[in-house]
Parts: structure tokens; sequence; C-alpha cells
């Protein structure tokens, strides 16, 4: 992977809307969130903990469709104009590709992630919290919210690569989107089973009857996360590099 490919997938995404796609991921997770503090009617001093509730819940609801969309998008392209081809043409092998995609999408991704992130601490302030803001326990959340999404990204990267129909990397979105919002009712072992079940696994508060509690996210589970979807997706796109369109 090189600076010029990642360079020319930036070209490509002004073309495909994925700026426009990572606003509706910031809105969307960001009012979300707001909404559901507000109509929580929580005591200002419950105010962050509600707040922390509400990201996570927006996170696990909004993202993992707008992550399959995104990854579709950047792919799909190359399925329909013979990019494949001129990529190999150029020197850029399949697996090349989909590593300059997962770092250009990635910070877009992360970037994203972060705003809506920050846009909910802002809000909290400005809704009243008379509680000092959990710092540490923000920015270990929104950490944790970045590999996950960034992981699932890779997943789907390598899906929308593999099958050249868009429709079956959407559908899994769809169903990823259904395994993040179940997945807090799982046991622990079995959310650990999909990269869609960590975003039970990092949130940072959860309603307890009427009231949000804090909770501290599983960063070791974050961080095998990590190594192992980053692990995967250097091998399988090691074994693309071998391939032939």
């Amino acid at each position: 992977m090189t600076a010029l490919a990642v360079r020319t997938e930036y070209a490509k995404m002004r073309h495909l809307r994925v700026g426009l796609l990572a606003v509706v991921m910031v809105l969307g997770i960001a009012g979300l969130s707001l909404v559901s503090t507000a109509a929580s009617g929580a005591d200002t001093r419950d105010l962050w903990a509600t707040a922390l509730a509400g990201l996570g819940l927006s996170t696990a609801m909004v993202s993992p469709l707008l992550l399959a969309v995104i990854a579709s998008r950047t792919m799909e392209i190359e399925h329909q104009s013979n990019g494949w081809l001129m990529s190999m043409t150029a020197g850029s092998s399949r697996g090349r590709l989909c590593r300059a995609k997962l770092v250009s999408t990635g910070l877009v991704v992360a970037v994203a992630t972060t705003a809506a992130s920050l846009l909910v601490l802002a809000a909290g302030s400005l809704l009243g919290a008379v509680t000092a803001t959990p710092t540490g326990l923000w920015v270990g959340y929104t950490l944790s919210a970045i590999v996950v999404n960034l992981v699932v990204l890779a997943l789907h990267l390598i899906v929308s690569a593999r099958v050249e129909n868009q429709l079956l990397p959407l559908g899994l979105g769809i169903l990823g989107t259904v395994i993040a919002l179940s997945a807090g009712a799982f046991p622990a072992w079995l959310a650990h089973l999909t990269p869609w079940g960590y975003y039970a696994l990092i949130e940072a508060a959860e309603y307890q009857g009427d009231h949000a509690v804090t909770l501290t996210p599983s960063y070791l589970s974050v961080a095998v996360l990590a190594a192992l979807g980053g692990a995967l997706f250097y091998w399988f796109t090691r074994r693309l590099d071998r391939q032939e369109v």
C-alpha cells in the first residue's frame, strides 16, 4: 500500500458521497443520543450516565448499517467499472487496494465517531450537568467505539470485495444492526462471537430501573478484537493479492 493509493481513494470518495454518509452518521448518532437523553427526564446529577447510555445505544443503532453502505459504495465502483483490472495494471493488487480503502475510509469513520461523541459531550454540558465530566470514561468509550467501527468496516470491505452483488453486504449490515441492538441481552461469551456484539461490550452506561449508571467498557476484549481483526484483514487481503481478476 502506498500514499498514492490512499490519495486515489480519497479522490474516488469525493464522487461517491462518502463524506455525506459520514455526516449522516455523526448527526444520526448525536441526534438520537440527545433525543433519548432529553426524553429520559434525568436529573442533572445523572445526566452524564444518561448521555453515555444514549450514545452507546445510538452508536449501535446507526453505525452497522452506515458502515455497510460506506464499504459497499467504495467497492461497488471497482466491480462496475473494471476498477480491479485497472488497479492491477497500475501495479496495485486487489489486496493492496483493499488495504488502501481501509486506511482512507477508516480515517473518515474514526473522525465521524469522534465528532459524534464530542457533540454529545458538549450537549451534556449545555443541558446543565452538575457533576464532574467523566473524561476518562468518555475517552475510553470513544476509542473503543472507533476500534469496533473499524473492525466492522474492515469486515464489510472484505465481503463487498468478494461479492459483486452488493445487496448481500447491505443485508449483512441490517443483520449486524439487529445483533448490535440485541447483544446487551446475550451472555458475554456469545456477544464476543461477532464484531457487532462488541457494541454491547463497550457500553459505558446502562439503565438499571429508571436510572442510568456508568459501566467500565471491556477494554481487554476491545484490544483482542483489534489485534484479531487486524490480523484477519491482513491475511484475507494477502490472499487477494495472489488472486487474478
